[in-house]
């Protein structure tokens, strides 16, 4: 890697908050140290400036809140330095912070899981871990393996929590599940957010469950995390809206938009209709919505067959299916993939920046080091071209991909 001690970067920037037509990004030691416009900077004892093409931009690394791995790797049954090699990939790509999912799985298999992402927090290579299970529902478990979800269980809760030794971040559950109120208080006591998925239930018992989260994170409160819910991909794992039954899908749409939940929503175009996602945003904001891959091991790769925890997907037009009931299985698609899909729908540009940094590092209580470009910040930088693909990523103030290489021709 081309680390420098000290560097500057001088183009088109989007802060994640604020936009410069022309900007200066300043880093020093892997930290931030200057964000805003070239006439605010002083020049002297730094490098000279790296000048980036105006058709390109810079934006804050992205941030996966719901990610089960990629490039052949799968988080939930892929050995340590395979894990490893698809981490090193995600970042390449953009997303240079993640929370590592693990779909559910065998007692003994969360538990080892769990405690590799724990180490593997340690080194900074992923920011926590998401449970998608297995306190989910049967009729909307999607590619679950419904041999291992259950009702929710204290002593099995305790035990996972153990094993992640701090790292756990996020948690699905369903709300009808006999046992999810307790859940939930467990869940905050411990700072692990409850997000709602995988559900069967009614508008009514989804509204009263984000009402109880809501109470339970108030005596519970984390820094640099809003005080709310999330939705495990809104839409997906629920059942459908309709007028006569609203179902989960519309009560966590209803809270979102009051700026009492924040939805996830996989934004790559198999997940979710592209007026879906536009009608999300004018409902919601861009504040309320966390933009999410939902991957596995197959996004970045070809079409072929692939692996999600224990179950065989197939591909098919970068669309993951389960081999055994044709449930989608997952999105194939990168975070950069899902910002332009978000962008190609008709979402602005700076709302589509804002819901795949700002907002999902907040999810991870992570708003004062990752998710924008902000004196004191993580130097974690995208460099994106006119057709928003990634041209160079920065991590921790060290090119990944050369910007130089990239960007200076």
């Amino acid at each position: 890697m081309n680390h420098q001690q000290k560097s500057v970067i001088a183009g088109q920037l989007n802060t994640g908050v604020d936009h410069y037509a022309s900007g200066i990004l300043a880093v020093a030691d892997g930290v931030i140290a200057y964000a805003g416009e070239s006439s605010g900077f002083p020049l002297e004892g730094w490098p000279d400036p790296v000048v980036v093409d105006p058709r390109q931009i810079l934006v804050p690394g992205f941030v996966d809140v719901h990610c089960h791995g990629g490039f052949g790797t799968d988080f939930s049954s892929s050995s340590e330095s395979s894990i490893r090699h698809g981490l090193h990939q995600l970042h390449l790509h953009g997303a240079t912070t993640l929370a590592a999912s693990l779909v559910t799985a065998a007692r003994e298999d969360l538990l080892q899981g769990l405690t590799l992402f724990a180490s593997l927090t340690e080194e900074n290579l992923v920011a926590g871990s998401h449970l998608e299970g297995p306190f989910l529902s049967h009729c909307r478990r999607g590619a679950q393996n419904p041999e291992w979800l259950r009702e929710p269980d204290p002593e099995l809760t305790l035990e996972l929590l153990n094993a992640a030794q701090g790292t756990l971040r996020v948690m699905t559950y369903a709300p009808e599940l006999p046992g999810s109120t307790q859940l939930l208080e467990l869940l905050t006591e411990h700072g692990v957010l409850p997000s709602l998925g995988h559900t069967d239930a009614d508008a009514v018992t989804a509204a009263k469950s984000l009402a109880h989260v809501r109470g339970l994170l108030a005596s519970h409160p984390q820094e640099n995390r809003r005080a709310v819910p999330t939705i495990t991909h809104l839409f997906n794992g629920m059942p459908p809206i309709h007028h006569r039954a609203p179902g989960a899908a519309l009560a966590c749409l209803r809270d979102a938009a009051k700026g009492q939940a924040i939805v996830e929503l996989i934004a790559d175009g198999n997940h979710v209709d592209a007026f879906m996602i536009t009608t999300t945003f004018e409902l919601a904001g861009a504040e309320n919505i966390a933009l999410i891959t939902d991957s596995m091991a197959a996004a970045g790769l070809d079409d072929g067959i692939h692996r999600l925890g224990s179950s065989e997907v197939r591909v098919s037009d970068g669309q993951a299916t389960l081999t055994s009931t044709g449930a989608i299985a997952g999105g194939t698609a990168t975070m950069a993939d899902v910002l332009r899909t978000t962008l190609a729908a008709g979402v602005p540009f700076a709302d589509a920046v804002r819901s795949a940094t700002v907002v999902p590092a907040g999810i991870l209580g992570l708003s004062h080091r990752v998710g924008s470009l902000c004196a004191g910040m993580d130097a974690d930088v995208v460099v994106l071209n006119d057709q928003h693909t990634v041209s160079a990523v920065m991590r921790k103030g060290s090119w990944i991909k050369d910007l130089e290489a990239e960007v200076a021709e």
